[in-house]
C-alpha cells in the first residue's frame, strides 16, 4: 500500500499520481488534501510519514509546491528517508542507493506527466543493498543517536 498526500501546491500532481496508481492496480491511502484551498503542508506530510513509519504503508508520496517543505517534515519522523526528486535519475538513485521510502515532489516545479513518471520509477526501483546498506544504517544510527 502506498500512502499519498499533498498540500494545495501539490494537489494537481497528487491527483495525477492517484490516477496512475488506480490504472496500475496499486493500493493507496489518500491522506489529503482534497482541494486547492490553502492548507498547512506539515499536517499532510506527517500523516503520510507516520503511516510509512508505522508500517501501514510500504512507501509514501507527498507533494507540495516544491517538495522541500514536505520532505523536511517527513524526515523528522523516525524511520523515514524522504527525498525530493525532480528528475528520473534522482528518483531511481534515491531508491537504489538511499533506500528512500518517501518520494517528495513539487507541483510548481514539475508537471503531472513528470510526477507520474517519477512515481513509477520510485515505486518500481529496488534498493541495491551492498555497500549502500552500511550508509543507510549510518543514517539510522544518526537518527537513533548512536553515530560516532
Amino acid at each position: 500500500m502506498i500512502a499519498i498526500g499533498c498540500d494545495h501546491g501539490g494537489i494537481e500532481i497528487k491527483n495525477a499520481v492517484i490516477e496512475y496508481l488506480k490504472e496500475q492496480g496499486i493500493a493507496y491511502n489518500d491522506f489529503g488534501c482534497y482541494s486547492a484551498e490553502s492548507v498547512d503542508y506539515p499536517v499532510f506530510a506527517h500523516k503520510v510519514a507516520s503511516a510509512v513509519s508505522k508500517g501501514e504503508a510500504e512507501k509514501g508520496i507527498i507533494c507540495c509546491g516544491t517538495g522541500i517543505g514536505v520532505s523536511m517534515t517527513a524526515n523528522k519522523v523516525k524511520g523515514i528517508r524522504a527525498a525530493v526528486c525532480c528528475d528520473e535519475f534522482c528518483a531511481e538513485m534515491t531508491r537504489r542507493h538511499n533506500d528512500a521510502n518517501i518520494l517528495c515532489m513539487g507541483g510548481r516545479v514539475i508537471d503531472s506527466d513528470k510526477a507520474v513518471k517519477l512515481a513509477d520509477i520510485f515505486l518500481h526501483t529496488e534498493f541495491e543493498g551492498g555497500r549502500h546498506t552500511k550508509r543507510v544504517q549510518m543514517i539510522t544510527d544518526i537518527e537513533n543517536g548512536n553515530f560516532e
